[in-house]
């Protein structure tokens, strides 16, 4: 019996015959499975390579600038072209949730509804940390106070990351970066 062209492999070792019609049949389900492996490998490569297309970039990191004066936009005339009154009412801000007055706040710069956001939210006993520009809320009482900070667990809106509360275990906050601006 001639042997297949696959004992090629197999140059200095005898592979009996009895065993010639295994390792074709070996071989043969080998290549299948190497052609099934690639076309996983390929359709693998292009999920990764589609997700690394929305990988975010270096600017999506940075801080929103703050808007100077907004850009006007036309409009059709059947859109509401003024602010309801309602909006411009002081008491307006108590009926909001906490995320409607942080995107206030952060979102709604040098404007009356971030003034009032911060009202309310000072309201609501949070505090704004000027150096880490975020409001910061107590957990618990603070296990140390001083004249000059006191130390604790605090809650923080992260307003950078994940725009959700986190809460930070033995924190400092020292009171010269308290903003206790009076808001009337």
């Amino acid at each position: 019996m001639q042997r297949p062209k696959y004992f090629t492999l197999f140059q200095d070792e005898e592979v009996p015959d009895a065993f010639a019609d295994l390792m074709a049949t070996f071989m043969k389900a080998k290549q299948q499975f190497s052609a099934k492996k690639a076309s996983v490998y390929n359709a693998q490569s292009q999920m990764l390579e589609l997700s690394l297309a929305g990988i975010p970039s270096l600017v999506d990191q940075e801080r929103p600038k703050a808007l100077g004066g907004r850009a006007q936009v036309a409009t059709p005339s059947y859109y509401p072209q003024t602010a309801l009154p309602v909006i411009e009412h002081p008491g307006m801000a108590s009926r909001l949730e906490l995320d409607t007055l942080f995107y206030a706040f952060y979102y709604q710069q040098n404007t009356y509804q971030q003034y009032l956001a911060a009202k309310e939210l000072n309201r609501q006993s949070w505090r704004f940390h000027k150096k880490y520009l975020t409001w910061f809320q107590r957990y618990e009482e603070p296990n140390d106070i001083t004249d000059d900070y006191e130390q604790g667990t605090y809650i923080y809106f992260d307003y950078e990351g994940a725009w959700c509360q986190r809460k930070k275990a033995d924190f400092r906050f020292e009171y010269q970066f308290l903003d206790d601006g009076e808001l009337a």
